[in-house]
């Protein structure tokens, strides 16, 4: 579980109803037509600009905001220089044999490329190219939250154009202009905390991992490319670690130590 984006949230939340109840009456906050126009509006137009299969996977995506990433770039290179000293002490087809027990996808089929000797340049262009790929797949995710993040404030602006023309049609009426104004802000209300709470901030979390998870296939693509190559075991954890910031170096010292 990801605590950083629970406690986020739940923080966010917690803040501003506090606040409303602070300055009046919570029940004043909530009006079903402005809920219907700034979330039902943002949907439908999500539905327009993404193909439906791609908006299901909005539950999917959201799941993986609030999961913990299983790895990190540290147990990616110990990983690779596991595979380092095995194929320096036993060759390259002992790699085959620990290819077995990697969970991930991606470093098996790396393994099994360099063990079936194919050409170095040949293997970095396959796993670049799926790198390339995943990326591709990560900006997509991204991009459907963005765009409900553009779109939420544009529907509460909506809402509120709404609201100011019933408002202007009962001026006769001075009594109705008081609740009337607050349903149109409100909208504007709700749209500006869902982009601002929600959808943006999901995006950017998104980004976060998408570049952790990126990080982590260069350093594999290099390793196993160092691998095949030859390279000392040595030499390949000094050049793997030139991909991380001095903090987790650090870190990685300290483990080994």
């Amino acid at each position: 579980m990801d605590l950083g984006t629970l406690i986020g949230i739940v923080l966010g939340f917690v803040l501003i109803i506090g606040s409303i109840l602070l300055g009046g009456s919570l029940g004043a906050f909530i009006d079903i037509p402005s809920i219907m126009i700034v979330v039902g509006g943002t949907i439908a137009a999500t539905l327009v600009a993404y193909p439906l299969p791609k908006v299901k996977e909005i539950i999917k995506l959201t799941q993986k905001v609030f999961k913990e990433r299983g790895s990190n770039p540290n147990e990616v290179i110990e990983s690779m220089i596991e595979l380092a000293n095995k194929a320096r002490k036993e060759g390259l087809l002992a790699l085959e044999e620990s290819s077995a027990g990697i969970d991930d996808d991606f470093i098996k089929k790396g393994v099994m490329l360099v063990v079936d000797g194919t050409d170095p340049d040949l293997v970095r262009t396959l796993l670049e190219t799926e790198l390339d790929f995943l990326d591709e797949r990560h900006k997509s995710g991204q991009g459907l939250f963005e765009t409900m993040g553009s779109f939420a404030p544009a529907f509460g602006m909506v809402g509120t154009l709404i609201g100011l023309i019933n408002m202007l049609k009962k001026l006769d009426d001075p009594s109705s202009i008081g609740p009337a104004m607050s349903v149109a802000l409100l909208t504007t209300f709700y749209g500006s905390f869902l982009a601002n709470m929600i959808f943006i901030p999901i995006a950017n979390k998104l980004k976060v991992k998408s570049r952790e998870e990126t990080l982590e296939r260069e350093i594999i693509v290099e390793g196993l490319l160092s691998i095949q190559a030859g390279e000392n075991p040595r030499i390949i954890e000094e050049k793997l670690k030139a991909f991380l910031p001095p903090s987790m170096r650090k870190q990685l010292q300290e483990g080994e130590a």
